[in-house]
């Protein structure tokens, strides 16, 4: 993954707690150049997440997206429980509140959607880093390929 001015800008005390979010999560050894693909699929799948939001908004008549909008599955719940757990020790919620962009469609979300927004991308990042590890079980490095793999399984499912 090729450096860029957001991982570079972003404190080391930021990188080192995404390094061990992912050891913590799946046993996996990421660098800050794998954090900028990282940040890039979490805030790519929290926009498509607001796409069907808003359009289940709509059809419930509402101008707000509120939570249950929002298409989280049984699996997502869980990594989402699996990521408090691991978030204890870590403290990765706060860097999620910052770097998690708050797309921009026709319908804005509820306060209390725009506040659940960290722990859906903490739970998407769980999930992610134990699909990079189901892809290539021996691999405790994911490399461009695998990154790549993963993403488009997500893009196919969510």
């Amino acid at each position: 993954m090729d450096a860029s001015p957001e991982v570079i800008a972003m404190p080391v005390m930021g990188v080192h707690r995404f390094e061990r979010f992912f050891r913590e999560a799946a046993g996996l050894t990421v660098d800050k150049n794998d954090v900028k693909a990282y940040n890039d699929f979490v805030n790519d799948k929290i926009y498509d997440f607001f796409l069907i939001g808003a359009t289940r908004a709509k059809a419930n008549g509402r101008d707000l997206i509120e939570p249950q909008d929002l298409p989280v599955t049984k699996g997502l719940q869980e990594c989402i429980r699996d990521f408090h757990k691991i978030d204890q020790d870590i403290e990765l919620r706060p860097l999620l509140e910052e770097l998690t962009a708050r797309p921009a469609l026709e319908l804005s979300a509820s306060e209390e959607t725009n506040a659940r927004l960290p722990d859906l991308a903490g739970g998407l990042s769980v999930a992610l880093a134990r699909a990079l590890r189901t892809v290539d079980p021996e691999r405790r490095h994911p490399l461009t390929p695998q990154w790549e793999h993963v993403f488009d399984l997500f893009h196919l499912l969510l």
